[in-house]
């Protein structure tokens, strides 16, 4: 009798422990636990256990670098060389002083259009930033600039933490905590810093793709719609959480139990609505701009007035641009602050273009779907211009580069050593009034 109650309970163990397997998905190689909501819960609660154990990190990584780039601005205002012909913020009132020079460039644009609204040439600058920055400046005491340094903040702390949280989903802490610094010692980095959406966009798009992953499809479109509303770019997180929709509902990331009898509730119809939401962020600024200006797409036509070489009347292809870069690095005068840029623009272009082509190898199709769309739309206006500050939101190069550091010594010698100084000469540029991206 002893001996039939003892199988009996293991028999009872192996059933609990066979349809508690079945109750998990598996994405990308990570269990994910299905339509559990404390499991859920926990994932995403800041509380958890592992946000105790993250948090330390992010915090320290965080506070170091704030200190490390408002440190490299003071010595970059003592010695390094002013040029007034792009200091904007020297020609408009804006305090406090000691902050100017992070506002320069589109900074200035995000603080006018929160004051003012939309000016000449200014909406090509989405509306949900500088909306922030007007909503908060009254508890900053009118300082507007403030404002904005807080949102970008904010908006960077949670990025970072998102992020890592993100690729955690997949890979190991030690990858995870590499591609957060990767990420931060990229050469234009300091924008992050600035008033511009770097931060709040990143932080936008990472959230989208994580509530994708952990299957929060509501939250997953209510944060790309915002996307939308803060950068052009936002609007391909659609297809590409397509992408991840149609693969979390595929048999072959199901465990083995459940591959006989492949269920739809994965590839359910209705957790698409939430997904409609995100290009209503694109749709809303474009019906605004045919009511005030009639042109839905003067944030495309005004690029021109920008300078930087961009074409807003014809498609130009990605070979003719790279042909046109290699012609300027060959003509362009050396040893100056131009001839500079166009490397680092080259760099960025190349850089970014084998890291997606990798991504693809690995099929991280609704990464890649997004990482390539972001990346090929600004150059079909015929330049690389601004796009090393575009390639901050191309997180999937910056896990890549983590996973190569941990196969590869080279790779962790070698990208710190090219990303530090270039990243503390273009944070020199950039806020002694050098137009860089």
């Amino acid at each position: 009798m002893k001996l039939t109650k003892y199988i009996r309970k293991l028999l009872r163990k192996n059933e609990n422990a066979s349809s508690a397997k079945a109750e998990r998905v598996f994405v990308r190689g990570c269990a994910i636990p299905h339509r559990s909501s404390a499991g859920l819960r926990r994932l995403v609660s800041p509380c958890s256990r592992c946000s105790k154990k993250t948090l330390p990190f992010i915090l320290s990584v965080f506070v170091i670098w704030q200190v490390l780039i408002g440190g490299l601005i003071v010595l970059g205002e003592q010695y390094f060389p002013t040029t007034m012909e792009y200091l904007y913020t020297e020609k408009q009132v804006v305090s406090p002083r000691w902050l100017w020079s992070r506002a320069n460039f589109d900074g200035i644009h995000y603080l006018d259009i929160a004051r003012k609204g939309y000016g000449i040439y200014q909406q090509a600058f989405f509306p949900l930033y500088p909306k922030l920055i007007k909503a908060l400046t009254p508890f900053f005491y009118g300082r507007d600039l403030v404002a904005g340094l807080f949102v970008s903040t904010v908006s960077l702390f949670f990025a970072l933490l998102i992020f890592y949280k993100l690729i955690r989903l997949d890979y190991q802490k030690s990858i995870a905590k590499r591609a957060v610094v990767y990420l931060l010692i990229f050469p234009t980095a300091f924008y992050f810093a600035a008033v511009y959406t770097e931060s709040l966009f990143l932080m936008l798009v990472l959230a989208s793709f994580y509530f994708a992953r952990t299957k929060h499809w509501w939250l997953a479109g209510i944060f790309g719609l915002l996307a939308t509303s803060t950068r052009l770019p936002g609007v391909f997180l659609f297809p590409a959480l397509l992408v991840e929709w149609w693969q979390q509902g595929a048999t072959s990331h199901q465990p083995p139990a459940t591959r006989k009898k492949p269920t739809t509730t994965h590839r359910s119809p209705i957790t698409l609505i939430p997904l409609l939401f995100i290009p209503l962020g694109l749709i809303g600024y474009m019906s605004y701009l045919a009511t005030k200006f009639q042109d839905p797409l003067l944030f495309l036509h005004v690029q021109p007035y920008f300078g930087a070489g961009r074409t807003a009347t014809k498609l130009v292809l990605l070979y003719q641009v790279f042909w046109r870069y290699l012609k300027m690095l060959v003509t362009c005068e050396k040893l100056t602050p131009t001839y500079f840029v166009v490397i680092l623009e080259f760099f960025s272009g190349t850089a970014f273009l084998v890291l997606s082509l990798f991504a693809w190898l690995r099929r991280w199709y609704p990464y890649v779907t997004f990482m390539a769309l972001a990346y090929i739309t600004p150059t079909l206006t015929g330049t690389f211009s601004s796009l090393p500050r575009y390639a901050l939101v191309l997180f999937p190069g910056f896990i890549l580069l983590a996973i190569w550091a941990e196969k590869y010594r080279w790779v962790r010698i070698l990208y710190p050593l090219i990303a530090i100084p270039l990243l503390i000469i273009s944070l020199l540029f950039f806020t002694r009034g050098y137009w860089l991206a």
